[in-house]
């Protein structure tokens, strides 16, 4: 059984608008960061005095690398805030891989943070490098603060390690999700020893307050968008399952119904992070793109049984009580700068796709949709796709392997006999990382600019 779900008015709507580009403001961002570290390199320059010794230059370097670490903390904390400027401008995925960049940072900052401090006071005190561990024990016991951040420290070692790319795939995702979390504690437990002991806060009161009003607002951004906000939109739209339909073996789509969805500022290609509050999953959070357009009543995402958590969608129940938190992600029409656009999906990264197959702005010819499955019988929402070609004029083609399971060819060649002018094309691109990234080279070697391919992945 498939679910249909026609173009509403919304729908139709907007593929009448008109093509409006909005440039990402990562490179900006990335500047202001770059400003902001160069700002704490500076109070360390403004607040030292000439080093004399080798236990002085020591210690210093441990201050440098302590106050970095504590700035890239505050921003690995912003960028799990979940706020709208950078999940819908700058994209979910880079934001994730600058959260996991500033992470590696940011532990081994502390870890060189921790040694050269200990070493510099260990030489004060005329011992050795090989008093280091003595030295540390002594400094958590005398130090104010100093044994929270011990704990705080432990947390990120923890967190470091299973985040490790081996060690992320042998363990739950809702293990590893509510253990990343234990983020939050660690930079509470770790920031107070950061002004009680910094010597670069004691002789610059401005400084401290500048560190007091950085933590502050990160704070109150996290508490604003990650909880506060959360508890208002599932107020006022009161999410429940209204069906929950087998669209191929393995592949279920999930009707959510609730007031006024459409006001929830969702767009064609965004997703929103989904709790069901049906037993066994009342506690896991997973986040799955819409699968169509957002209608006034209806939200649908369409989701592949590859997880626990995925693969028990399809024993939802109608009524079950939805919570949801966004929407997130920056693969919107608003990336798009030309007037053709291909988009391509592989496997069940054509929910997205369809979506913005059915809403992107654009005349009859204008939209081709290449949709990569394994079999013919894996082709999810082919039907719709069909109805919406032929109500739009636009171009549908799938490519499946052969009989014999050869895979095809989709070469920059064969893209451009597909698409002869599609170096003119905006492409927008969603499904598994070794496809997309065998796709992103064929794009490149037919003559697509990279500016204009366009891909979310949440590979971390």
């Amino acid at each position: 059984m498939t679910t249909t779900l026609a173009g509403g008015r919304a729908a139709r709507r907007q593929t009448m608008r008109r093509i409006r580009p909005r440039r990402s403001p990562a490179t900006v961002l990335l500047l202001v960061v770059w400003a902001g570290a160069a700002g704490v390199l500076g109070l360390w320059w403004h607040t030292t005095p000439s080093i004399a010794d080798d236990s002085g230059r020591i210690l210093n370097a441990g201050r440098i690398t302590g106050l970095l670490a504590g700035y890239l903390m505050a921003l690995v904390v912003l960028q799990m805030a979940r706020v709208p400027a950078l999940e819908r401008r700058v994209g979910s995925d880079r934001v994730a891989r600058w959260h996991a960049m500033s992470g590696r940072y940011t532990i081994c900052l502390v870890i060189a943070h921790v040694f050269l401090t200990m070493w510099g006071y260990a030489l004060q005190a005329g011992k050795s490098v090989s008093d280091v561990v003595q030295q540390t024990v002594d400094s958590v016991n005398q130090l104010p603060d100093m044994g929270k951040a011990a704990i705080g420290t432990g947390l990120l070692f923890l967190i470091a390690l299973i985040s490790i790319g081996g060690v992320r795939k042998r363990i739950p995702y809702d293990a590893w999700y509510h253990v990343h979390l234990l983020t939050y504690a660690a930079v509470f437990l770790t920031f107070w020893h950061q002004i009680s002991t910094g010597n670069d806060f004691a002789v610059e009161p401005a400084a401290k307050t500048f560190w007091y009003g950085l933590y502050g607002v990160v704070t109150a951004l996290v508490l604003w968008y990650r909880i506060l906000t959360p508890i208002r939109l599932n107020l006022r739209h009161r999410m429940r399952v209204e069906a929950v339909i087998e669209e191929t073996p393995g592949i279920v789509s999930v009707l959510i119904g609730g007031r006024k969805l459409h006001r929830m500022g969702a767009q064609a290609g965004q997703f929103f992070r989904w709790r069901f509050l049906a037993p066994g999953m009342r506690f896991s959070s997973h986040p799955y793109s819409l699968s169509a357009a957002p209608r006034p009543g209806m939200l649908r995402i369409t989701v592949k049984a590859i997880g626990d958590h995925s693969a028990r969608l399809r024993e939802l129940t109608p009524g079950t009580r939805v919570w949801a938190e966004g929407p997130y992600g920056a693969m919107t029409a608003q990336r798009r700068s030309r007037g053709k656009v291909l988009l391509v999906a592989g496997g069940v990264g054509i929910t997205p796709m369809r979506a913005l197959f059915e809403t992107l702005p654009g005349a009859a010819g204008d939209i081709t949709l290449l949709y990569r499955a394994n079999t013919t019988q894996d082709l999810a929402l082919w039907d719709e796709l069909a109805v919406i070609a032929e109500d739009r004029g636009a171009r549908l083609m799938y490519a499946v392997n052969s009989p014999d399971g050869e895979r095809p060819d989709i070469s920059a060649d064969r893209l451009r006999q597909k698409l002869p002018d599609i170096e003119q094309h905006d492409v927008f691109m969603c499904g598994p990382a070794g496809f997309a990234q065998s796709v992103y080279e064929a794009l490149r070697g037919a003559g697509v600019p990279a500016r204009r391919i366009h891909h979310e992945s949440f590979e971390m």
